[in-house]
């Protein structure tokens, strides 16, 4: 029996937000592996924010994905025909599959799941690009130590949720800023930060004051922007700030907008460097041999949807209205554009 494989390809470029109408769903034969590739199963899809700037035209860190190509997204999948000398049918893996259901490989840039240390959904998270951007960008770029106040933004999605826990870990005063009072009241009692400011209550500059006397020492910023702007003003002496994200521009119209106050960090001997999880892979030595306290699976993996949501759960995403990270598992996707009974995009 042929085996069905169900896309979702990027139909236009979103303006703003994101719409149905940017994507189509596409059904079409399976792909069969050749000589020296495997087919998997895509059975989780990670959401996130980064996706809606790969949609965007121009030169960033990845290609744009392009019009008509199966829209770009990291999953877990599980091999069902193999024809590599390495990989064995029932193995879960790691990698790049994009949004569908099926894919073929050849076992580059792919990496074994290890479902005895965690679940798969796991390996999406805080075992996957959200833990190493956090873990590689706080320490390596951010180098907290204990006593120092670590300030993150965007610090109730899947990579500033995990930056506030390490913070703990290391001895560090951990500072979220998030939108709303339930992210903020989540940060604080079931994370553990010590402190966090709703940016959206309009008081984020005496809420800094007031959570950071003595001054940030490191600013992991995944949102950029207004808050951005913030707290360079409260940057202490040798304050190091990892660039991670910039989500309040995604959605931008007009082009993205730089930081106003770039320049009164300057008198402080400020460092400023984007984060290297590109550097890295899941998998790697580095990511395995750090704290087991990142393995917090209650706290950090919020999320399980199946594909039939995953439309309403992208645009929750850029709208800023979800914790954690988002992940759509075990298709089947859904139809989109005319195509009942489900008019969604599957993100």
């Amino acid at each position: 029996m042929t085996l069905v494989n169900a896309q979702c390809r990027l139909a236009a470029r979103p303006v703003g937000l994101p719409q149905s109408s940017d994507w189509s769903y596409v059904e079409e034969p399976a792909p069969e592996p050749g000589d020296g590739e495997f087919r998997v199963q895509v059975e989780h899809l990670s959401l996130d924010p980064a996706m809606r700037s790969w949609m965007n035209a121009g030169r960033s860190y990845v290609p744009a994905v392009e019009i008509g190509e199966v829209m770009r997204a990291a999953g877990i999948g599980r091999v069902i025909d193999s024809r590599h000398p390495d990989y064995a049918v029932g193995e879960h893996l790691y990698g790049v599959f994009g949004v569908q259901r099926y894919a073929v490989s050849d076992g580059s840039g792919v990496t074994r799941v290890d479902t005895t240390l965690a679940p798969p959904p796991v390996h999406l998270g805080v075992l996957g690009y959200s833990g190493l951007t956090a873990y590689f960008g706080l320490l390596d770029v951010g180098r907290p130590d204990p006593g120092q106040t670590v300030v993150v933004s965007g610090a109730a999605g899947s990579v500033g949720s995990i930056v506030g826990q390490i913070a703990r870990i290391k001895g560090c005063r951990a500072v979220g800023i998030a939108g709303g009072p339930d992210k903020c009241r989540w940060l604080v009692d079931e994370l553990g930060f010590d402190a966090a400011i709703d940016y959206k209550a309009g008081e984020l500059r005496s809420e800094l004051k007031a959570a950071a006397p003595d001054g940030v020492d490191v600013f992991f910023d995944n949102v950029g922007g207004d808050v951005l702007d913030q707290v360079l003003l409260r940057l202490a002496r040798g304050a190091r700030v990892v660039l991670s994200g910039a989500v309040s521009q995604y959605n931008a119209t007009e082009g993205m907008r730089g930081p106003a106050n770039y320049m009164r960090p300057r008198p402080q001997r400020v460092t400023t460097e984007g984060d290297p999880a590109g550097d890295q892979a899941p998998g790697t030595p580095d990511l395995d041999e750090g704290p087991d306290e990142m393995i917090d699976e209650e706290a950090i993996e919020r999320f399980g949807r199946d594909l039939d949501e995953a439309d309403l759960a992208a645009r929750a995403l850029a709208e800023g209205e979800d914790e954690g990270e988002d992940q759509a598992a075990e298709p089947p996707m859904p139809p989109i554009a005319g195509a009942p009974p489900i008019p969604a995009a599957p993100f």
